[in-house]
Parts: C-alpha cells; sequence; structure tokens
C-alpha cells in the first residue's frame, strides 16, 4: 500500500496540471458532485483537504493534486449517496492523517478508522460522499488523488472493461483489482448484489480526461460502446464532453481541455 502510494505521487507534479496521459490519451479528470447544498460541500474539500478554486471557462473547479472537483447545485434532491451505488467511495492519500482529521473534526465530518492495514480513515463528506483517506508521510503535497473504489459483483469483468475502453493498467492493490490510469487508479470492491447507478446520487459522475477526444470516441463507437451523450464541444467552459456509462452503471464523463486557471 505504502509503495504504491508513493509511485502514485511522484507521478504528478507539484500541485500543477493533470498528469500526462497513458498511451491511449486517458488520464484521471474530475469527480462531479451533485448536491443540494454546494457550498457546504466545497467548504470542506478546500478548509479540509487544501482544495485550490479554480475554472474553466464559466465553470468552477476545486483543484487536488491529480484531480478536479466539480460541486454542482442538483435540480432535484440527490437520491443517496455514494455508498450503495457503483462508485462505494474515492481515495485520497495524506501527508499528515492527524493534521487532517484535526480539521475534518472542526468542520463536523464523521471520520471513522479504515479497515486497511495502513493508518486510514473513512470520511463521510456531506450529502453521504465518502472519502477514504490514507496517510503516507512521503508524499511530496499535503493530499493527492489515490483512487476511485468500485463496487461490482465481477471484479475481473469490471477491471477488463476499463483497461480496453481507457487503456489503463491492469494490477492489484492488496486483495483489490485495479486498473491503473495516470493519476490515480480505478479498483473494483467485490459485492453480492448489483449497486445502484449513480446518475442521480450526490457522487454523479466520475471523469476521465483525454487527448484528441473526438477520435478517441469514434474508436470506442467502432468496439461497441454506447454513449449516454455524444462528443460536442461547449466552448462557454471551454470544454469538449461526452458522457456514457460503464457496465456497472457508473457514469463517466470525457472532457478534453480541463486545465484550470
Amino acid at each position: 500500500m505504502h509503495r504504491i502510494l508513493i509511485l502514485a505521487a511522484s507521478a504528478l507534479p507539484i500541485f500543477a496540471q493533470l498528469p500526462a496521459p497513458n498511451q491511449a490519451g486517458v488520464s484521471m479528470g474530475h469527480i462531479h458532485l451533485q448536491v443540494a447544498d454546494p457550498e457546504a460541500q466545497k467548504k470542506i474539500w478546500v478548509e479540509a483537504l487544501g482544495a485550490e478554486v479554480t475554472h474553466t471557462g464559466t465553470l468552477e473547479m476545486l483543484r487536488l493534486p491529480g484531480i478536479f472537483i466539480l460541486v454542482g447545485k442538483a435540480r432535484t434532491a440527490p437520491t443517496e449517496g455514494s455508498d450503495g451505488s457503483t462508485v462505494n467511495h474515492l481515495g485520497f492519500a495524506v501527508k499528515d492523517l492527524s493534521a487532517v482529521k484535526a480539521k475534518l473534526d472542526a468542520l463536523h465530518v464523521e471520520s471513522t478508522p479504515g479497515t486497511g492495514t495502513a493508518k486510514q480513515l473513512m470520511a463521510k463528506f456531506p450529502e453521504k460522499v465518502t472519502v477514504e483517506l490514507t496517510e503516507d508521510p512521503a508524499l511530496p503535497t499535503a493530499v493527492a488523488m489515490h483512487h476511485i473504489h468500485l463496487a461490482t459483483t465481477d471484479p475481473e469483468k469490471q477491471r477488463a472493461w476499463y483497461v480496453k475502453a481507457f487503456g489503463a493498467r491492469p494490477g492489484t492493490r492488496g486483495n483489490f483489482l485495479a486498473a491503473f490510469i495516470p493519476g490515480g487508479e480505478v479498483d473494483a470492491r467485490k459485492v453480492q448484489d448489483p449497486q445502484a447507478a449513480t446518475k442521480g446520487r450526490s457522487l454523479d459522475h466520475i471523469g476521465f480526461e483525454v487527448r484528441n477526444l473526438e477520435a478517441f470516441c469514434k474508436q470506442l463507437t467502432a468496439d461497441g460502446i454506447q454513449f449516454e451523450s455524444p462528443y460536442r464541444d461547449v466552448p462557454a467552459i471551454g470544454l469538449k464532453i461526452a458522457f456514457l456509462i460503464d457496465p456497472e452503471g457508473t457514469r463517466i464523463e470525457l472532457t478534453e481541455g480541463m486545465t484550470g486557471k
């Protein structure tokens, strides 16, 4: 665990842009939260984890090493949080877990010790967004993106889909199957029953940044992957985007141009 966290962090510029993409042109991009109270959510990310407010076009983003967090106002109340959905939780490495816990406590964010061998906390961010925090004193930054933890009845199939679709490198993290993508990894947690789709929940979708997105989408279509929303250019937010759903129900946004200014 500890060695993997170091490797993940060492690939990231210090609080800079997203990491260089893999050979398929893909890197970690963003997590999009759609919540009833965006300001309460943003307060935790900024004050507890040190996220920086930045923008692309008219779109506000919170920047952390290796990932952007987008927090939008839900049109209707979210159906539920991350637990019980195909994205069970998000994982971040932190340099000083005690310091982060003190900030979470001051903000009245509930946290409990993790079950892994490393020094961990499972924190319940507002509107039931679960965030795993694992200490890594060797981090060059105070915090860094580490993983997106999916829940699936078939981890092998889930990992294989991310490997094929996004050029991820197959591997493992402890007992979990993992698909490594620059900036972090997508892990698969085995569950007995299918989990709820993410759309409409407080953690609505995950995102990957893609070089030459239009060509990438054409290749996915040729490979038989259907899009929820096809490729389009959105000048107002300075992004090219497309949406698809993974086989388990995880909503995924593909972007090109997410740099933050």
